[in-house]
């Protein structure tokens, strides 16, 4: 071991002696790395297992943390986290023998030092990780022995390679018992997880286990809102960005929040139902944040601005336009109300239009009107996008909203809003595909509404219209000579087989072969060990990181 000697025959024989010979070597540090390999496979924890070696490695442990033998201990630690990985008797034997009290001294240890040893504080957090998926039992034996406290110390160290396995422990914990989950966004758990937040937010990088945590409490549970507004507290109100421009109602954390809960709902739109609580809250977001973003300035990029007001307003839209092409995920308990159904109780329709109508148009609407002498479409807009896409996200809001609502389609007419959705269905620098989420939209609002049909059969033709998209659909635009007026009528032939009429889910995974953000791989199942094969641990019910190499 480079530059580090040991006096092993200072040892006792019950320590050393057991792996000198289940390692058939002459001493200790030959004895670890021969350990360390034969346990990254699950036939070498077996065996180690059967010869009742854990116990053995605890002792280890415990002196060369006494003797303060750095290296070492990363060896011995490192040798334990693997005996613990998917080895139910290893795992068993750990509990057993209060392997809790022994890594948690380690713990403490080295995360209060001025210079926090982060390698070991992430394998001692990586052993209780692999212990935390043997159970419930094992889950509240952990909990117990570090919540409050020691979990708030370890969520301040600002280090994403010890912030990964300490999302594994709450996520695995709050996962198997559901009541851990309460406990943690209590008053005396929000400032853990606000706490590894900010660790993310501040170093700029996302871990799986991370976004685990995040979906467990927010997307399946209730916790949304108060851990977003945790977030507007103490450090986080430093960095309120600039304040000339409305930044200082929201912290940078929480527009990363809303960030990654955008891209975690977009990863399991098939799979989770957003609870009622997090719609409302996040509807509330947007629309307080709408109050405070400058639209005076042209969008120079997409998400993130680097603006914190105009982050939290389009990350809450997108969150929003996802909720609403979740129609009827899910099943209903009696006597609730379907999420998008709330949202748009709560205004969400009125809302989006009236930011669509006091945007300006897009690009190539502009340029046909100021070249022609018609001024009935909207040109006197003094709003401009925020960030490139906002427009489209409105269009698509409103699109996913109006399939098979017939109220949707109606407020819409009756608010004039068939209009100006027909002028979204363009191409526009400034917002990509915003053409396929304007014709989206467009049918959504035609489809099986006769009145909304008639308003645009009715329309005055300026120009001419080539939209192969309606082609597409069995449409076509004809045009009466005498009087200018279009109207849709079908193509002849063409419904010689039905016209596919996809829902909100359907469009966005066919968005998503141009739209990458539409749509996010999840990983497997795995534990924290050195190994080419995935050991065999409990299945949980959404992507899990690659085995961490160390």
């Amino acid at each position: 071991m480079v530059g580090e000697s040991l006096p092993e025959f200072n040892y006792p024989k019950d320590v050393l002696q057991p792996l000198l010979s289940a390692s058939n070597s002459s001493s200790l540090q030959q004895a670890l790395e021969i350990l360390i390999k034969d346990s990254r496979a699950a036939v070498g924890r077996a065996e180690l297992a059967s010869k009742n070696i854990l116990p053995t490695v605890l002792k280890l442990v415990e002196s060369l943390h006494r003797a303060s033998s750095r290296e070492y201990l990363m060896q011995a630690t490192k040798l334990l986290r693997n005996l613990c990985a998917g080895e139910v008797a290893n795992q068993n034997s750990f509990v057993e023998h209060n392997g809790i009290e022994t890594v948690l001294t380690v713990l403490r240890s080295a995360a209060l030092l001025s210079d926090p040893n982060f390698g070991i504080i992430c394998l001692s957090l990586q052993v209780l990780a692999n212990v935390s998926l043997a159970g419930a039992e094992h889950q509240q034996a952990i909990w117990l022995k570090l919540f409050p406290n020691e979990f708030f110390i370890l969520a301040s160290i600002r280090s994403l390679e010890t912030s990964d396995p300490l999302c594994m422990i709450l996520y695995t914990c709050c996962d198997g018992k559901p009541g851990l989950a309460i406990e943690l966004c209590r008053d005396t758990g929000l400032p853990i997880v606000a706490g590894i937040i900010r660790t993310f937010a501040s170093v700029g990088s996302r871990e799986d286990w991370f976004k685990l945590l995040l979906s467990r409490l927010c997307l399946e549970d209730i916790h949304f809102p108060a851990l977003f507004f945790k977030l507007c507290e103490g450090n986080a109100s430093e960095d309120r960005g600039n304040t000339a421009f409305g930044d200082n109602v929201f912290s940078s954390e929480q527009a990363f929040l809303l960030r990654i809960i955008s891209e975690i709902l977009n990863e399991r739109i098939n799979e989770v139902r957003v609870p009622n609580e997090t719609a409302l809250c996040v509807l509330g977001i947007f629309k307080r944040s709408v109050s405070i973003v400058d639209f005076g300035a042209r969008a120079k990029s997409g998400l993130p601005t680097g603006s914190t007001s105009v982050d939290v307003m389009g990350y809450s839209l997108i969150i929003l336009r996802d909720i609403c092409a979740q129609d009827g995920l899910g099943d209903l308990k009696k006597d609730s109300v379907d999420v998008v159904d709330l949202l748009l109780s709560n205004d969400l329709t009125n809302v989006i239009l009236s930011l669509l109508h006091d945007l300006e148009p897009p690009a190539i609407i502009r340029k046909t009107l100021k070249d022609s002498e018609n001024r009935e479409l909207n040109l006197g807009s003094t709003k401009l996008c925020p960030y490139k896409g906002f427009q489209r996200d409105l269009v698509a809001i409103i699109g996913n909203c109006a399939y098979r609502r017939k109220n949707v389609q109606d407020e819409i007419r009756q608010k004039s809003g068939i209009l100006l959705l027909l002028q979204q269905c363009v191409t526009d620098d400034d917002n990509p595909y915003l053409r396929e989420w304007g014709i989206w939209s467009l049918r959504n609002l035609l489809e099986g509404n006769s009145e909304n049909q008639q308003i645009v059969a009715d329309l005055q033709l300026q120009g001419s219209v080539d939209m192969p998209e309606l082609a597409r659909l069995g449409l076509k635009v004809e045009v009466d000579q005498n009087t200018h007026r279009a109207k849709l009528v079908n193509i002849p032939g063409s419904y010689t087989k039905p016209i596919e009429r996809v829902g909100p889910l359907k469009f966005m995974e066919k968005m998503s072969t141009r739209e990458p953000q539409l749509h996010i791989q999840a990983h497997h199942t795995a534990t924290f060990i050195l190994s080419t094969k995935r050991p065999n641990t409990n299945t949980l019910p959404f992507g899990f990181p690659e085995n961490v190499e160390l």
